[in-house]
């Protein structure tokens, strides 16, 4: 369990009752563009000011951002707004370069977050600087790197953390841009409950239609904020104009956020609990069918030793994987779901059988 050292964020004048909402371009392209997105989320409420000026790219030649010519310009949105501002941070330069121009707050980006030594960097440069840091997730599903990142960056003294999620990247084809593996961010919250949990909605949808849903989902979690492009003309975006939002319609998304209770009363509670035990049942006869199953894999797996047989049979593979995938259908449940449900299965079979055939092997061998 990390034992991070935390207090609450905080900007001076501004009450952060959830959710906590973080707004602005993907990138500062001019000062025209900065400050005329800033006065308009200004006005619909918005008290944190985000804008991209150093942009990690994928492949060299794209955007990479004005650098930092356009802290300036987030400097005059400060003056002008009274918003406090943001950007991303991913090398020591960018810290000192951050703070001498009075940035109230910074974010590490998930391509950084991913590399402990840029990480590090990051933190040496940050001690004696008490800001807020949010630190994204690295692009990969690892929750002990990004909860390192965290640890090397309350290392340097910053109390005033949260993680931002922004989805993971993944080699398979969903609606997502990057898949938001809503787990582990909840097994973030489990390990270390104290700590915020800003939802990036704009990096996990990649397109502007999800937002809204996705957003919602975030606050459905009981997760602390949202951190959502938003630029006052996205179709001429320099980056990313697919997932910006018009201050206008952005306004839409977070008026139409549900916000439900973190906890519940004791009237309801009684029926809430009433439905769980009956979860607790079906989960305690799910293992003993798993259990079962995993016996007559075992007497499977003797079997294919004794008669000399691979343990990958891939036609019979296929055959279970379509049927039970149609069986699932036919019940209502989502196919994607009975997918990773019965891969999963599969392959602690395959597992057990190995097991089984290695030690009747080792046992031979011993003789």
């Amino acid at each position: 369990m990390s034992q991070l050292k935390l207090e609450p964020i905080k900007f001076p004048g501004v009450d952060l009752k959830r959710p906590m909402i973080i707004a602005g371009p993907c990138s500062a392209e001019t000062e025209e563009q900065t400050l005329s997105t800033a006065r308009l989320l200004a006005a619909m409420g918005v008290k944190v000011f985000r804008a991209g000026i150093w942009k990690p790219r994928t492949r060299p030649g794209a955007f990479e951002g004005v650098g930092s010519i356009g802290l300036p310009w987030l400097k005059k949105v400060k003056e002008e707004t009274g918003m406090f501002i943001g950007v991303e941070v991913a090398t020591a330069h960018h810290v000192y370069e951050a703070i001498k121009h009075g940035v109230d707050m910074m974010w590490v980006g998930a391509r950084t977050s991913a590399n402990p030594f840029a990480v590090q960097e990051v933190a040496d440069a940050l001690k004696g600087v008490n800001i807020p840091v949010f630190v994204k997730n690295p692009v990969n599903p690892d929750l002990e790197l990004w909860i390192g990142a965290l640890e090397r960056i309350n290392g340097a003294g910053i109390t005033q953390l949260a993680a931002i999620h922004r989805g993971f990247s993944t080699y398979d084809k969903t609606e997502f841009r990057n898949h938001p593996q809503w787990q582990i961010p909840i097994e973030l919250h489990r390990r270390i409950p104290e700590l915020p949990i800003i939802t990036d909605p704009s990096h996990i949808g990649g397109k502007r239609e999800l937002i809204a849903d996705i957003s919602q989902e975030a606050m459905d979690l009981n997760f602390d904020g949202l951190i959502i492009e938003s630029h006052y003309n996205p179709e001429k975006a320099w980056s990313d104009a697919s997932q910006q939002l018009t201050p206008e319609d952005l306004k839409k998304v977070l008026d139409a956020l549900v916000l439900r209770r973190p906890s519940i009363g004791d009237t309801p509670r009684n029926a809430l609990d009433e439905l769980r035990k009956k979860i607790d049942q079906l989960d305690n006869s799910l293992l003993d069918v798993l259990k079962e199953r995993m016996k007559i894999s075992e007497a499977i797996g003797k079997y294919k030793h004794e008669n000399n047989i691979t343990i990958l049979q891939s036609r019979r593979y296929d055959e279970i994987m379509k049927d039970r995938t149609d069986r699932a259908v036919s019940r209502g449940l989502d196919a994607d779901f009975a997918i990773k449900i019965f891969e999963s299965i599969h392959e602690e079979s395959i597992s057990c059988q190995s097991a089984i055939m290695n030690k009747e092997l080792k046992s031979k061998e011993g003789k």
